[in-house]
């Protein structure tokens, strides 16, 4: 299996590939779906509704985002190690967000179908041998691997596990959780890159 120093990313991703702790892909892919599951679970109904400052996503917003992003992850990630030439478009999350209409969705649906989608995803990644997992392809103009693609998927959500753990319940994460990043630098990029 490819470790994470094996692997193709831009710049910009990095920060999600730093959340996670392990070197394995199928280590990463695991550890980190049974993590966020255990979340969810931990996550109050009274603050599914919750952003916690003006013009920031509710949870069930950010949980819409998660899947949004994980099947246009996983979607290059196909056309990657199906060795399609064909270089893939950006998306627009804030645009996403907007018309994806999570607050009139169900919570426990949304938790199903994040369920349902890393399931897939697994099965998926875990069906690759290292030759597959090493193909690179373009990206909104940026170079990133299958592998680099499944490591993003899985430090995508555990960047929005601390976010959601800080800032809309009010834990403190310490050591091997906090991830060292500069949010608007962050933010600042991922404009820039539109993913």
């Amino acid at each position: 299996m490819v470790s994470k120093n094996e692997i193709t990313v831009p710049d910009f991703f990095k920060t999600y590939i730093n959340a996670l702790q392990e070197d394995n892909l199928q280590e990463a892919l695991a550890n980190n779906t049974r993590r966020f599951r255990k979340l969810l679970k931990q996550i109050p109904h009274k603050k599914i509704n919750y952003a916690y400052a003006e013009g920031k996503w509710t949870i069930k917003e950010l949980l819409q985002h998660i899947i949004d992003s994980e099947r246009v992850f996983i979607y290059r990630a196909l056309t990657f190690a199906r060795r399609d030439p064909a270089p893939l478009p950006g998306f627009d999350e804030n645009n996403w967000a907007i018309t994806a209409k999570a607050p009139k969705r169900k919570w426990n649906e949304l938790v199903d179908e994040f369920k349902a989608l890393r399931t897939a995803n697994e099965i998926f990644l875990n069906s690759l041998d290292d030759d597959q997992l090493m193909q690179t392809g373009s990206a909104n103009n940026n170079s990133i691997s299958v592998a680099g693609l499944a490591f993003v998927t899985a430090g995508h959500v555990a960047h929005h596990m601390r976010i959601i753990r800080e800032r809309y319940l009010g834990e403190q994460t310490t050591g091997k959780e906090k991830v060292k990043e500069n949010v608007a630098v962050i933010r600042k990029k991922k404009k820039k890159a539109k993913k």
